[in-house]
Order: structure tokens, then C-alpha cells, then sequence
């Protein structure tokens, strides 16, 4: 299984491009570089079903945000508010940052 990279973040706010959620946005709060899945707040919600234990001995079920592929999103610029894709450049310092390829605005 071939690792891809995470161009996203976690704290980055991302909109989502396709399927169910298609058109929401939210931050991503979670990614998984080696599974290439990411999980974006109040997205893809699913109800998660939890056994009875003695904090809760009634069990029941219980809301959960589910991982999306990293292919369905697509990064929000923070300061146009615009989808944008992202790039990497080595900026004065000599440090690799990640920018956004729309407005050239520096991300982190």
C-alpha cells in the first residue's frame, strides 16, 4: 500500500467536493496520511451503536464524525475564503511551507 502525502492539516478548514456532504465545510479535526482519510467537524455524521458499561449501562447509540477520503475535499483558503489547491515553496529561511496555489497567501 503506497503512502500519499497529506497536503491537509489538522486545523485546516476544508470544504467537501463530493458525495453524501457534498457543499459543507468544517475543520478538519483528524487526518490519516496512511489510510489518506480525514475527519472534518459536524460532517458525515453516522450513529455509532455503544454497549452498555457501567458509565452508561443503558448503552444506546451515539453520534460520530466518520472519516472521508482526502480526494472529496478540497482546502478553504483562510483568507479568501476561496477552494484553493496547495502548494509547497522554501521561503527565505530555507524552510518548506505550504501555500495556497490560487492566492499565494502563505497556510500555518
Amino acid at each position: 500500500m503506497s503512502r500519499t502525502r497529506a497536503r491537509i492539516k489538522r486545523g485546516d478548514k476544508v470544504r467537501i467536493i463530493a458525495g453524501r456532504e457534498k457543499g459543507s465545510e468544517g475543520e478538519v479535526i483528524a487526518v490519516y496520511p496512511d489510510k489518506s482519510r480525514i475527519v472534518v467537524r459536524d460532517a458525515n455524521v453516522v450513529k455509532k451503536a455503544k454497549r452498555p458499561s457501567q458509565n452508561d449501562p443503558s448503552g444506546g447509540y451515539e453520534e460520530v464524525e466518520a472519516a472521508i477520503h482526502i480526494s472529496n475535499v478540497q482546502l478553504l483558503d483562510p483568507k479568501t475564503n476561496e477552494l484553493s489547491r496547495v502548494g509547497y515553496k522554501v521561503d527565505a529561511e530555507g524552510k518548506k511551507v505550504r501555500f495556497s496555489r490560487k492566492s499565494g497567501n502563505e497556510l500555518d
